[in-house]
């Protein structure tokens, strides 16, 4: 059933951890201390079994949706497909998506699922009846809809699995308009919205892009300002990894180490990240890529060799005290969520370092979720009313310059003054800027307080605050 959570929380645990940040960030800010034990808690947190049918047999699968805040409506948040998933995790990741969704001025309390499976031990079909089921269950409680709580692909769920999720809700809710707008992350062909694949890692490469911008706080590093020949490992070759990997090579940046969890593999002149990716497709490994110069059995050793910038875009705790001081880079860029212990980080910027932390890293998600759910609740994809508009008007323009200097502009130059956005580039710009305006933010706020000793404690300030706001304009604290 549905309860209220006021959880205990220890030294070990992910949760725990996030409180403990937390608790920290509250002492920078002035409000009432009933209201932050509300903000810092988790308002809602259901737990439920059901069966499913497994060959000539059943097997009863544990599942969770925790709704950590209600400060704004819907709930938001992403479903984890992991056998490793537990109630705590699930609860932290909640607790993340609420501070996230506040600091990049997305809309949204913050929510989290889990289902304890591992994937690959299930077939499609298994697959869509665990996924379909998960969606009823929640139906039942409320726990799901465009208004209440929309989830989206997390670890180990994709855009297979969020149609799953909205074709069972729209058959449970007959004739509601909105009802593909109960979840994102969804096909395009099922009014999901360009870009939201490689949104998170193109939020990552931005976020690390305006970070090494900034002259001052690289003088400190001792490295030169701008992305162009920083050297960067990256851990994790999923959706994240990838294509943060892809867009900082693109953005100028050299690649020279990659980490999955059957080793690592190291190349201080640089990695080719599509032809890493095609060879482990082929081979079920990223070992043996002829382009290596170094390879490691053990997965942890790549983390720890030369770089600018390591990229953890994994899973959680893999930079720990135990291993944060083997740590070369001098920026660490946590793509995935809670992949640095609070221990390592105060360790890593006592050693001069700085850490840009996943709950903005990794915003790009939610933030272009938050544009398909606007695009499913309009019902009009962006783009779509204005950009012919805007193609004539660009093209009345160019005809009327070159009318009056003489001067005529070649094809390809017409082509390019005159195009309108299409729905990509539009949703791209507003990710940009959204990335660029938040980690300013965030390093406004670490620079105007020197009590505030890391990016992290800023960005939980700056969340701390707006959310306090929401819940004093909801009139529930004076």
């Amino acid at each position: 059933m549905a309860t209220n959570n006021n959880a205990v929380y220890g030294d070990t645990h992910f949760f725990g951890d996030v409180c403990k940040n937390f608790d920290y960030a509250a002492q920078f800010t002035k409000h009432d201390a009933g209201l932050l034990d509300q903000i810092k808690s988790c308002n809602s947190v259901y737990r439920f079994r059901f069966p499913i049918r497994k060959g000539n047999g059943f097997e009863v699968i544990d599942a969770w949706r925790v709704e950590h805040s209600h400060h704004q409506s819907p709930t938001k948040g992403g479903i984890r497909y992991s056998d490793m998933v537990n109630e705590d995790e699930v609860m932290a990741l909640a607790a993340l998506m609420t501070y996230k969704c506040a600091i990049v001025n997305v809309p949204f309390g913050g929510a989290k699922g889990g289902i304890r499976i591992n994937p690959k031990n299930y077939t499609v079909q298994e697959l869509e009846n665990i996924t379909r089921r998960y969606t009823v269950e929640l139906a039942k409680k409320n726990f799901i809809g465009p208004s209440i709580d929309v989830p989206a692909p997390d670890y180990g769920s994709g855009e297979r699995e969020m149609s799953w999720i909205a074709d069972t809700y729209a058959t449970m809710n007959p004739g509601q308009l909105d009802a593909l707008g109960c979840v994102t992350g969804k096909p395009i062909a099922l009014h999901g919205i360009a870009g939201r694949r490689e949104a998170t890692g193109r939020g990552v490469a931005i976020s690390i892009r305006e970070c090494v911008s900034v002259g001052e706080d690289m003088q400190k590093l001792g490295l030169t300002p701008g992305i162009s020949g920083k050297k960067v490992i990256v851990q994790g070759l999923g959706n994240v990894g990838y294509h943060s990997a892809k867009f900082l090579a693109e953005f100028g940046a050299l690649i020279v180490g990659l980490c999955e969890y059957e080793g690592a593999i190291y190349n201080p002149d640089g990695l080719d990240i599509d032809a890493v990716f095609n060879h482990r497709k082929a081979t079920g490994s990223i070992l043996g890529y002829a382009g290596a110069t170094q390879e490691f059995k053990n997965s942890g050793e790549g983390l720890e060799q030369p770089c600018d910038i390591l990229v953890p875009a994994a899973l959680e705790n893999q930079i720990t005290s135990e291993n944060v001081g083997r740590i070369k880079a001098k920026i660490i860029a946590e793509g995935a969520n809670g992949p640095t212990t609070p221990e390592a980080e105060a360790a890593f910027y006592e050693a001069g370092g700085i850490i840009i932390p996943d709950m903005y890293a990794n915003a790009g998600g939610v933030t272009v979720s938050y544009f398909e759910w606007l695009k499913n609740l309009s019902h009009v994809a962006f783009g779509r009313m204005n950009r012919r508009f805007e193609e004539n008007s660009n093209l009345n323009l160019v005809n009327m310059v070159e009318g009056i200097t003489g001067v005529s502009l070649t094809p390809v130059q017409r082509a390019t003054i005159i195009k309108g956005a299409s729905e990509l580039e539009l949703v791209n710009s507003g990710l940009e800027d959204t990335m660029i305006r938040s980690y300013h933010e965030i390093r406004e706020t670490y620079k105007n307080n020197s009590k505030i000793d890391t990016l992290r404690t800023a960005a939980f300030v700056g969340a701390i605050n707006k959310i306090a706001v929401s819940y004093q304009n909801l009139g529930v604290w004076p």
